[in-house]
């Protein structure tokens, strides 16, 4: 059994996240979309085909050193060079899959034990229940068996919603082929799984244990806390010192330690060759990456930090997303609540989002840096390369 994971798309409702980096290795608990997913399918294929395009030589390199010989499971890539949709991209790894095979987003969390329900089966798709499938595609279906997808419906016609996971054969490659292009002039999957369905028995399964979709940037603090929730016990491979205070389970790497002051109230993700204090306050819901460095006086509440990432003195960020070579200068602090507690809306491609979270502060991209006393109102995105001069307000709080 192979698997095809779609890797190729450029997702700008997750910028400035995927502004340099493939949205497939974004980070949750420490841990890319692209690891989490491989890790799920180890057992249950052969082999993975990762069908890339845009920034193809960052997933590349992430294969080539840190995943290669760490599965067991053969990682091949093949390369969309003009993103005209998902089924175009499965149909360029059709002479690298056999007969039976798993096609999947490459962009959301899915789970082992769900994969598992349609390995089985001729042709199936994962679906998950929803009160309102608008967002995704809904699942027309007639007992067990799909009759239809409707992409993004304006009105409710079910209340299964597909999530992109589908097991199928070797003869939807014909059926690529005839594609029409879609409203979105792309060649669409789930164009291909609608006419499947006309002449044999498409299956639905339905989610029972995990789908994490990242549709916008923000979706990783969720993913981030529900990883974080499942932590059984403390993994410690840094040092703790005397004096350092730790509630509930954490994960320490390698080479980091934790200083004399610091408090931690778990579950909370630290990677390798991090310093965390002294005297600094790390909360619940927190994960920081590698070579990081957080400092005297600074406060992080169910936040993801990146690699690289200095967070020295006098700083507090809650419920934000933080990319990787950032300094966080003296006295900056980013604010997550609006002053009327309404939904933090986020503003994605000339559009305002509404959020859905009460609580949402800074998505900030790589390479950034802001200087003393910076204040950076509740839902602001700040772009790569960006330095943001002492002092300045970023962002307006729409509830002021």
């Amino acid at each position: 059994m192979d698997a095809i994971i779609l890797c190729a798309g450029k997702s700008t409702r997750t910028y400035p996240l995927t502004m340099t980096r493939p949205k497939p290795l974004l980070r949750a608990a420490n841990k890319t979309i692209l690891e989490h997913n491989i890790q799920q399918l180890e057992g249950l294929v052969d082999k993975v085909v990762l069908v890339v395009g845009y920034k193809k030589e960052m997933i590349i390199n992430f294969v080539e050193n840190s995943l290669k010989n760490k599965y067991k499971i053969k990682i091949e890539l093949v390369e969309q060079k003009k993103q005209l949709g998902t089924g175009h991209a499965v149909l360029q790894a059709e002479k690298h899959v056999g007969d039976h095979f798993i096609i999947m987003n490459g962009d959301d969390f899915y789970s082992k034990e769900d994969i598992k329900q349609i390995i089985g089966c001729d042709y199936a798709l994962l679906a998950k229940e929803m009160d309102d499938c608008s967002r995704f595609g809904a699942v027309v279906v007639e007992g067990n068996r799909v009759k239809s997808i409707i992409e993004k419906p304006k009105e409710r016609v079910s209340n299964i919603s597909n999530i992109g996971l589908y097991k199928v054969k070797r003869s939807i490659f014909p059926i690529i082929q005839t594609l029409k292009k879609s409203e979105r002039d792309e060649y669409e999957i789930t164009d291909v799984i609608k006419e499947l369905a006309k002449t044999e028995i498409v299956e639905y399964k339905l989610v029972k244990d995990c789908w994490l979709p990242i549709t916008y940037a923000w979706n990783l603090l969720e993913a981030n806390e529900f990883f974080l929730n499942r932590l059984k016990r403390s993994e410690i491979e840094g040092r703790v010192e005397e004096r350092a205070t730790i509630k509930g389970n954490i994960i320490l790497g390698k080479g980091s330690v934790i200083k004399n002051g610091a408090y931690i109230e778990g579950p909370v993700a630290i990677g390798e060759n991090s310093v965390i204090g002294p005297n600094c306050y790390i909360r619940a819901g927190t994960t920081i990456g590698d070579d990081c460095k957080i400092g005297n006086a600074v406060e992080i509440k169910n936040s993801i930090i990146g690699d690289h990432v200095n967070v020295c003195h006098l700083a507090y960020l809650g419920d934000s997303v933080l990319g990787d070579n950032i300094n966080i200068g003296a006295g900056t602090i980013a604010a997550n609540v609006r002053l009327d507690k309404k939904n933090i809306q986020v503003a994605v491609n000339g559009d305002l989002i509404d959020s859905g979270r009460k609580k949402l502060g800074v998505i900030m991209s790589d390479n950034t840096q802001t200087g003393i006393n910076s204040s950076i109102m509740p839902g602001s995105t700040i772009n790569p390369e960006t330095h943001i001069y002492p002092s300045t307000v970023v962002g307006v709080d729409r509830g002021n």
